[in-house]
């Protein structure tokens, strides 16, 4: 059984859910008012599945305490690990290339990812994303560089992208 900690933290756009395994590595990161989705996606990957609220490490919750509050790298110090798709992989590991502050789009990064007609697949391994803002997929936007889905609401997307000083369109083109 996939032994999982549970910890709280309070944002500026939520409480964030803080997933960790027994090394101390983020397994799992949302929002608490996405709970069900989290443990969804926790329990596809980690069967069976035991969380129990536990601690995440200082250093963790640190480094995103400082993200919030201006530190925009400070995210590249966390220790993760996400179970998925050797596809899902690769793109998780791709959105972690995407600076704060900048965005790209679905095609941009299928083709990042040698895949340029895989649009619809980068959209779907970015939604299966079980690490939240560490896995920065609130970066990808559509091709006309307007929001786009986000599993934990548009409005925490457009805060975050707002934080990180990122351009984008507020609405869609019809």
């Amino acid at each position: 059984m996939t032994r999982l900690l549970v910890d709280r933290l309070e944002t500026p756009i939520g409480e964030a859910l803080l997933v960790t395994d027994g090394e101390g590595r983020l397994r799992g990161l949302d929002w608490a008012d996405h709970e069900a989705r989290l443990s969804r996606l926790l329990r596809l990957n980690h069967r069976p599945f035991a969380p129990e609220a536990g601690a995440a490490p200082e250093a963790m919750r640190r480094a995103l305490t400082a993200y919030f509050e201006g530190d925009l790298g400070s995210l590249a110090v966390i220790s993760w690990r996400a179970t998925g798709t050797p596809f899902q992989q690769a793109l998780w590991a791709a959105l972690t290339t995407i600076p704060a502050g900048q965005t790209l789009s679905y095609g941009a990064l299928a083709a990042k990812l040698g895949s340029p007609r895989a649009v619809r697949a980068v959209g779907a391994a970015n939604g299966a994303n079980p690490i939240s803002l560490v896995l920065p997929c609130h970066r990808v936007i559509g091709s006309d560089g307007a929001l786009t889905g986000y599993g934990g609401g548009l409005d925490r997307k457009r805060w975050l992208l707002r934080h990180e000083g990122a351009a984008f369109r507020e609405t869609r083109a019809a």
